[in-house]
């Protein structure tokens, strides 16, 4: 089970260094590029076939089941099941607070 939660560990934290490495508007090209990969052709969104079948591309093949489809529970902000590319990078700030504090002191020290 650690090793289950540090390849978590891993992942969050890689965002916040993508974010400051690539910008804002980098980081979400990647993101896009991360949903590209993960989403099932057919559909254009992220199901949880999909993502079981990808992950690995992005380093969450260590990930079990219930923890793919608790991923996709919470990312899926409009109930049909499944991950449009929205839904996705909402869901991939959210997993990496980290990035999200940065980003509110930025805003901060900008204001003043």
């Amino acid at each position: 089970m650690g090793a289950e939660k540090g390849s978590s560990v891993q992942f969050l934290d890689f965002l916040p260094l993508m974010a400051r490495k690539l910008g804002v508007e980098g980081l979400m090209q990647e993101l896009c590029k991360g949903f590209q990969l993960l989403m099932e052709p057919s559909t254009g969104k992220i199901t949880f076939q999909s993502l079981k079948r990808n992950a690995s591309r992005l380093g969450l093949g260590e990930l079990r089941d219930d923890e793919l489809l608790e991923m996709m529970r919470e990312g899926d902000l409009d109930g049909d099941g499944a991950l449009d590319q929205m839904e996705f990078c909402i869901l991939m700030v959210r997993l990496s607070p980290e990035l999200m504090e940065e980003e509110a002191h930025r805003a901060f020290d900008s204001e003043h």
